[in-house]
């Protein structure tokens, strides 16, 4: 008797993935269908025990039955074609037996009937009870995990913390408990409806044997043989049954005495893997359910190729959700939520935030995808390349978190001389390469900005103060007399030293740099601050220092990502000794909360002012072409600036100090 081919493993019980919830799946429509088999069946052999009358048609109708099993199609069917023939022959002999059915009643109540109610009653039965025990435990750890996920990050409740551990842990014991028990049963099921479908029949047959005297010769000679091997097989489906059962009884020991921090959630011991470009697990989703409401869903996701595909309960498959080329990942603080990250298409249109179940798996999300993005799966061997990338980049990219660092570290003798791109006489102009734009090796700053609620409460009203102890006011009286002032929402992302302010590919190389940064050094986090342009100069609100107009030499918002922009700053390097110095260029890259777009135009307005102010012709004109507020300060129209919110009010699109 061939062996059984389809198996529920117990070792994917605990992990309960889509992949094995779609097999048990299979395995419960098997049993629905075997169920509504088996009702049939003895539905049947009750009409042949209780209509001695009309025995013939009985025994015809059952004979049908038998033969209905191979048109079942079950799905785990494979290897049940000795069963088949065998019922098939059944069926066969029970038309030859046709006319001899009369006096069976007491036979065929304890060897046919008896046999199949008693595996409907405690096999079956207990199949129901356990499906229904199983589903009660996935929902307690469902809603454990929801619980689990609310837990808040900022006031962070110890004992709070420690109950809901328990509970998870204690609530994912039981699931992994009822589902062990719920898949050796349905394991074992697969060998019980063979002996239930084969020992029925044996009984039957040796009933009518027993029972007829009138030609018994002839029909035990045509039948001893038949019925000697049928019983052999019962016997042996019997003997492998008893063999799985051990068997699983024994992994489910195994599997159930692990340690407990196999069910606690965020207690991995191994370390963060930065290389992987295939990543899949459960992540909880944010969804918006009205304008101002979300919802949180628990769903399976997995990576395949370039795309993030979600995989729903019950489902067959998974359907892509986002094309992770060229996407943009990074951490975010989202409703008090941990473990929080978005995801951003390329073209900036599509973004969504999705939540980890712990540090390790956050990080290891951020990284796939910051990975994927660069198309590193799309080579021969992707994860040697991922490991160079990563290593060559902690090698080339060292972060500075602080400005005074980055004071200290300012001078750079191996840094080239600006414009240092140079094209040969009479060839055409190529694209320059990285390397002529940054110096290799150049550090990134990171941070130079207080957090904006703490530049309100130190400043009062919006008043800068001086760290030196002046007052200030000569600086406010010269922001005062500024025919434009814009205050733009953003985030600073970092700076760096770049080599030439001629061309605006050094700002898109610097977003790049800086946020690949920023992804390998895991430096998540962003402060919102203001940036304030002026006729005059640009000025960062939370911080002691501005950057004259003149002096900004290049700015430009990213191509593809409208939110990012930068712009580059000229200065001097004295590192040589020299009278008046090198020139010398600095990148700063923002986030903006509009369009990166908006901001430039102003900077470019703000030039356009100051070179129309050498000229009152020029500037007449120019402020007669420009609609003006009321205190005599240049208006930005939206139509100029790009698109606002509905509901912007005009005080927000006004120039405002």
């Amino acid at each position: 008797m061939p062996a059984v081919h389809h198996k529920l493993l117990l070792e994917d019980a605990l992990h309960d993935s889509p992949q094995t919830r779609s097999l048990l799946s299979v395995f419960e429509e098997d049993a629905l269908n075997l169920t509504d088999y088996t009702n049939k069946l003895l539905q049947t052999m009750q009409r042949v025990f209780g209509a001695q009358s009309e025995m013939g048609l009985a025994t015809e109708q059952l004979a049908q039955q038998l033969l209905d099993y191979e048109k079942k199609n079950f799905a785990l069917g494979k290897g049940d074609e000795e069963v088949i023939t065998t019922l098939q022959s059944f069926a066969k002999t029970v038309g030859e037996l046709n006319s001899l059915h009369s006096e069976l009643a007491n036979q065929m109540a304890d060897n046919m009937v008896f046999p199949l109610i008693q595996f409907r009653e405690k096999d079956l039965t207990e199949i129901s009870t356990l499906k229904e025990i199983h589903s009660i435990a996935t929902d307690e750890h469902e809603a454990a995990m929801v619980k689990y996920s609310r837990l808040p990050k900022k006031r962070e409740n110890e004992k709070l913390k420690s109950d809901l551990m328990k509970e998870v842990a204690y609530t994912r014991r039981k699931q992994h408990s009822s589902s062990l028990q719920y898949y050796c049963a349905l394991n074992a099921l697969q060998y019980r409806k063979r002996v239930a479908m084969l020992e029925p029949m044996l009984g039957y047959t040796q009933a009518q044997i027993n029972f007829f005297k009138k030609g018994i010769e002839l029909v035990s000679k045509k039948m001893d043989n038949f019925l000697t091997s049928v019983s052999k097989m019962t016997q042996s489906i019997q003997t492998q049954l008893d063999c799985e059962a051990e068997t699983m009884r024994g992994s489910q020991r195994e599997l159930l005495s692990v340690d407990d921090s196999v069910y606690t959630p965020d207690h991995d011991q191994d370390s963060v893997n930065r290389t992987l470009i295939q990543k899949a697990g459960y992540l909880n989703i944010r969804n918006k359910t009205g304008l101002v409401t979300t919802a949180w869903d628990r769903l399976y996701f997995f990576t395949q190729g370039g795309n993030l595909m979600c995989q729903p309960r019950g489902a067959v498959a998974g359907g892509m959700v986002l094309d992770l080329d060229n996407s943009s990942v990074m951490a975010v603080e989202c409703e008090d939520r941990r473990y929080c990250f978005q995801i951003t298409s390329s073209t900036g249109k599509t973004s969504m935030i999705l939540q980890a179940e712990s540090k390790k798996e956050y990080e290891e999300w951020i990284c796939t995808v910051n990975n994927i993005s660069r198309q590193i799966y799309l080579t021969d061997n992707p994860e040697a390349v991922a490991i160079r990338l990563n290593q060559t980049a902690i090698q080339a990219v060292t972060p500075i978190t602080s400005f005074e660092k980055r004071q200290e570290g300012a001078p750079n003798p191996d840094r080239a001389k600006p414009g240092g791109v140079h094209v040969s006489g009479g060839s055409q102009k190529s694209a320059p390469e990285p390397e002529d734009l940054i110096a290799p090796g150049t550090p990134i700053q990171f941070d130079i900005t207080l957090p904006a609620s703490e530049f309100m409460d130190q400043n009062r009203g919006g008043r800068r103060t001086n760290p030196f102890g002046e007052t200030g006011e000569e600086g406010l009286s010269e922001s005062d007399d500024s025919l434009l002032q814009q205050v733009f929402e953003v985030r600073f992302l970092g700076s760096m030293a770049v080599r030439c302010g001629n061309n605006q590919e050094v700002i898109y190389e610097a977003m790049r740099q800086v946020l690949a940064a920023r992804a390998i050094h895991n430096i998540f986090r962003t402060t919102e601050s203001h940036l304030m342009v002026t006729s005059n100069d640009i000025s960062p609100l939370a911080c002691f220092f501005q950057f004259q107009l003149g002096d900004v030499c290049q700015f430009a918002a990213h191509q593809e990502n409208g939110r990012l922009m930068g712009f580059v700053v000229e200065g001097r390097d004295w590192s040589e000794g020299e009278d008046e110095g090198q020139p010398a260029f600095s990148a700063y890259i923002f986030e903006s909360n509009t369009e990166g777009e908006k901001v430039c135009y102003t900077i470019n307005l703000a030039k356009d002012i100051t070179e129309a102010k050498k000229d009152p012709e020029a500037l007449a004109q120019l402020m007669k072409n420009m609609p003006l507020t009321n205190d005599g300060k240049f208006l930005l129209l939206e139509s100029e600036v790009g698109e606002e919110p509905e509901g912007a009010s005009q005080e927000d699109l006004e120039s405002e100090a």
